[in-house]
């Protein structure tokens, strides 16, 4: 499920398996879809 949440006067949606937050709606639910709850392959 995305989580919308207010930051820094911006309004962000969080992908609630990892925590990654998007400006867009739709590519945090598209996130979601694939998310597995591992860290992001590109933050090492």
């Amino acid at each position: 499920m995305v989580v919308q949440t207010e930051r820094d006067d911006a309004t962000w949606y969080e992908c609630e398996t990892c925590g990654l937050l998007f400006d867009e709606k739709g590519d945090a639910a598209e996130h979601e879809k694939r998310c597995d709850g591992a860290d992001p392959s590109y933050i090492q």
